[in-house]
């Protein structure tokens, strides 16, 4: 996990947010304000995909956003190969529908071509249309696991570095992880294809910039160039931004960075009520702006990971609040502070209903772990 880094002050003029206003205004674009009658499939297109690092927490994720979602809804849109788990922003794994993957796939390229120049020493001898080539065969006659694939490339370049030629072929072809892997209640292990092989159809071209722009701020705004860029793993978007400055309203944060945002998007009142969610690791809602105070007190920084472990978090009044993890028979709240009683109470009623959408076979006490300070 990087540190935060803050936007520069502009010069920007239009009326100010607050913190809290910007705060209820993303909840509302999350579907994290009141939880949402969306499906499965149309909740995730609106999102732009669901971070999707480990197995489980898209469908936490959605069981925090959606109401009467149960999770054999996404796992069946997976094995009908009309969601997929695929790497794109950030160089991350995300959960897309199909017609995503194949459009966003393209559009983060670039971040793609950066991410191997550092790979680039390891792979002297290598032609990387080639190694494309090569690996595109390989993956579309069988799934193959990554060592599977890396073994194979390192048949072909023997004097490369293994690791070096997995991470090209990731880079360079759309792969994406087959099932059962992702899927609610089964195992597997990761086996790679082309997101073309697998959905049966070519990708497409990359979109315009400017059509991402408008999704992004209808997921994530009022939102700063820097936020997109933050978002999206890539740079220089300040002139799609520009192009579409006459279509969009313009705000200041508290510290005069200027914002953009689609004129009739939801900005809701900043004492409307944000009851607690429970969300999983990596959610995006934690990682998809430059400036995060929006979600994230500047005191709570730092406090849902150690080291590469990344703890479940929970929301308060919109806010991050503190982690939770689920043991054998215990949801176990670890706030940051003393919450208020009402604040608790409210959150073991979301805990409960939590529990009862992705473990309704099961039966878990709630308790409030140690207070992590």
């Amino acid at each position: 996990m990087t540190k935060r880094s803050m936007p520069k002050t502009t010069t920007a003029t239009g009326p100010v947010l607050s913190t809290r206003d910007l705060n209820r205004a993303t909840l509302q674009r999350q579907l994290l304000l009141r939880r949402s009658p969306l499906d499965a499939k149309s909740a995730v297109g609106h999102l732009l995909g669901l971070q999707a690092q480990n197995v489980k927490p898209p469908y936490y994720a959605l069981a925090a956003r959606l109401d009467g979602f149960r999770p054999e809804e996404l796992s069946a849109l997976m094995a009908d190969r009309e969601v997929v788990r695929i790497v794109t922003m950030r160089s991350t794994i995300h959960t897309h529908t199909a017609d995503d993957c194949l459009t966003l796939r393209p559009l983060v390229q670039p971040a793609r071509d950066r991410e191997l120049t550092a790979f680039r020493k390891g792979l002297a001898g290598v032609e990387l249309g080639r190694l494309a080539a090569l690996a595109r065969a390989l993956v579309e006659a069988e799934p193959r696991t990554m060592k599977e694939l890396r073994e194979a490339l390192q048949a072909e370049w023997p004097d490369a570095d293994p690791q070096s030629l997995g991470i090209a072929a990731r880079c360079t072809l759309p792969l994406v992880q087959v099932t059962p892997r992702g899927l609610w209640g089964r195992s597997g292990q990761v086996a790679l294809t082309t997101a073309e092989h697998w959905l049966g159809r070519p990708a497409e071209a990359a979109p315009a910039v400017d059509e991402t722009v408008l999704r992004y701020l209808a997921a994530f705004g009022p939102a700063s160039v820097k936020d997109m860029q933050t978002w999206a793993g890539l740079t220089r978007l300040r002139e799609a931004f520009e192009r579409l400055r006459p279509q969009l309203v313009t705000f200041r944060d508290e510290n005069g960075v200027e914002l953009f945002d689609l004129p009739d998007a939801p900005r809701p009142d900043a004492d409307t009520p944000a009851p607690p969610r429970f969300l999983p690791e990596f959610d995006n809602l934690l990682l998809s702006h430059a400036d995060r105070t929006r979600v994230i007190p500047a005191e709570h920084w730092g406090r849902s990971w150690a080291g590469n472990m990344v703890h479940r978090t929970f929301l308060v009044d919109g806010f991050l609040a503190g982690v939770w993890k689920l043991t054998d028979d215990a949801l176990v709240v670890e706030p940051f502070g003393t919450l208020a009683k009402r604040d608790g109470e409210e959150l073991v009623q979301d805990g409960a209903r939590m529990l009862a959408t992705m473990h309704p076979q099961s039966s878990y006490d709630i308790r409030f772990g140690t207070v992590i300070p």
